[in-house]
């Protein structure tokens, strides 16, 4: 896995992190206005990953996701959403338990 750090199409940054297969597996759910803020937010996460706490939800189409919290705030959510819950367990595990071995940013 890697983060990247870029900027979105308003010209506000954020991170995300990618899978081997190019996939997005997490971002950071918000922009950010600097780069360098970006940067500590994703630092933040890779080496907070495992002590966040995970919550899983069903959105409103009927499909689950997860949402990553620490200190009250969320750090992190998926890239996609997901057909059952235990579909979203499994990325959330994922997320939770590579981010801190993943390169970049």
């Amino acid at each position: 896995m890697q983060f990247e750090v870029k900027a979105d199409k308003g010209g506000h940054y954020s991170w995300w992190l990618i899978a081997s297969n190019g996939q997005t597996v997490a971002w950071a759910g918000e922009s950010f206005a600097s780069k360098s803020n970006a940067n500590r937010a994703a630092e933040a996460f890779k080496v907070g990953a495992t002590a966040a706490e995970y919550e899983l939800y069903e959105n409103k189409g009927g499909h689950w996701s997860w949402r990553a919290h620490r200190g009250g705030h969320i750090v992190a959510v998926p890239g996609e959403s997901f057909a059952s819950k235990s579909n979203a367990q499994r990325a959330a595990d994922n997320v939770r338990d590579k981010a801190g071995e993943a390169t970049g940013p």
